[in-house]
């Protein structure tokens, strides 16, 4: 492949969104959930004489979005018909935005947007080896948000960070789950390559369903059209799916045009003028937003956690409200280092596969002697030994009151240094074949009696003070 070419990406991301009913009725949004078309009415079916009406909450939501991203949200705005004809599309025409977005502007991850505008979501189909194509009704007239980016990005690893900060982002302010593997957000990519700041012919991959898979089609183009232009050959304006199982991207259609598809404003929806409707003022957005990911990440590092373990728990919300919950009111200046180590390296790997971890990150008696045992761990009160042990006992539930269980198993720091003098004396009675060895040079030996002593003492002691202990009764 010629490194002569510069590679430029857009990105169109679709996002579903989570409210109660679909976009312009009354059905329930739940596409996933129910029975096949189960969740459909006249107004989603298109019947003669239905009437769409609306979905404030949908409007609401992408508003938020245009907030969070700095993007600048429209005073006028309005729906449109898109018009094309498929099995998944019952009225013949999708209901979308096309002159007048909610949202224009804005930037996200270093990436500048364009706009971010509503429509409704087509059915889906489902492909049965016996039965042929079915089409599925439920997510039809589902909210969809799209969002469209600048032709800025360069490179495929630019692109799926883009694409996973604003997975983090719909998560975030509630507005989606954004699950890919559910069709929740779906990637599409505009890829042209150039030899200078003139932008080549691009080619648009549809429907990708991973960010990996994202990556990878970004790259193949790359190659692909290089290839092409060295050759001699021309890049042809079109769409292309991305096959998985090939590694490969495939020709579809040609590309559509705006004017292929009629736009014009829907006669059964009113204009909006957003300034209007008090729930949408730029007030009530903003004291809407919860903190975003970039804020929490730089109180995070302020408060003394390294980058990794910051990156960690935005990236998991439940994990960095829950470490919120547990270092809210602590007195111990380290404490929220301490604190961070365990939820990020242990609460997170023993959580991971439960079915009710939201529930268990929430439980007040969870949270709060999970401060009691970093309290304990700060005034080396246990080891670290003991924290993981009763850590896990308290995400299972067999732990209640792990302060009262230190106590009653000896789990508390052995502090009678004359216990420990005795233990060590006894040690060195019972392997005195090692202590000659240690005398004689061989000090890695210390470790095996310091092992038993940690056993005798049920790892319920200072470390140092057990190995300054075993060193001067050796000599």
């Amino acid at each position: 492949m010629s490194t002569a070419y510069t590679l430029t990406v857009g990105m169109e991301v679709h996002v579903e969104l989570k409210t109660k009913t679909k976009m312009f009725c009354g059905c329930a949004n739940d596409p996933d959930g129910s029975a096949p078309n189960a969740t459909i009415c006249p107004v989603c079916m298109a019947h003669p004489g239905s009437l769409p009406v609306i979905n404030k909450e949908a409007v609401r939501q992408v508003l938020r979005v245009g907030k969070a991203v700095g993007g600048r949200l429209a005073d006028y705005t309005e729906f449109d018909r898109k018009n094309y004809f498929y099995p998944d599309l019952p009225k013949g025409y999708q209901i979308s935005q096309y002159e007048f977005p909610l949202v224009t502007g804005g930037e996200l991850a270093g990436v500048q947007l364009t706009r971010i505008h509503l429509e409704e979501d087509t059915a889906s189909s489902v492909h049965d080896s016996t039965l042929g194509t079915l089409i599925d009704y439920n997510r039809g007239g589902v909210p969809l948000m799209e969002l469209v980016t600048e032709p800025v990005i360069h490179s495929a690893e630019e692109a799926g960070k883009f694409g996973r900060e604003l997975q983090l982002l719909m998560r975030y302010l509630g507005a989606s789950d954004a699950d890919m593997e559910k069709g929740h957000m779906r990637l599409e990519a505009n890829i042209s390559i150039s030899r200078n700041e003139r932008l080549g012919t691009k080619v648009e991959v549809k429907n990708i369903n991973s960010f990996r898979a994202m990556e990878k089609a970004i790259q193949f183009e790359h190659a692909r059209q290089s290839a092409l232009l060295d050759a001699g050959g021309e890049v042809q304006q079109e769409t292309r799916g991305w096959d998985d199982g090939a590694q490969k991207t495939f020709s579809q259609r040609q590309k559509e045009g705006s004017a292929d598809y009629r736009y014009f404003p829907d006669p059964d929806l009113p204009p909006l003028m957003l300034s209007d409707i008090p729930e949408f003022s730029d007030e009530v957005l903003t004291a809407s937003l919860p903190e975003l990911p970039a804020a929490r990440s730089v109180r995070y590092q302020i408060a003394g956690l390294s980058s990794s373990d910051a990156e960690t728990l935005v990236k998991d919300p439940e994990l960095g409200d829950y470490f919120d919950a547990v270092t809210r009111a602590t007195r111990i200046q380290s404490f929220k280092k301490t604190a961070a180590n365990y939820v990020v390296n242990d609460v997170a790997s023993m959580t991971r596969d439960i079915s009710n971890r939201y529930s268990i990150l929430k439980d007040k008696n969870v949270i709060s002697n999970f401060s009691k045992m970093v309290e304990l761990l700060e005034d080396k009160k246990i080891s670290s030994r003991s924290a993981k042990d009763m850590l896990l006992g308290l995400i299972q539930g067999t732990i209640i009151d792990i302060p009262q269980h230190a106590k009653e198993q000896g789990l508390l720091v052995v502090e009678d240094l004359e216990l420990v003098a005795r233990t060590v004396s006894t040690i060195i009675q019972n392997n005195a074949k090692v202590v000659d060895e240690i005398r004689s040079g061989k000090t890695s030996a210390l470790e095996f009696l310091f092992g038993q002593g940690m056993k005798e003492l049920r790892g319920a002691v200072n470390p140092q003070a057990l190995r300054d202990e075993l060193k001067r009764q050796i000599g």
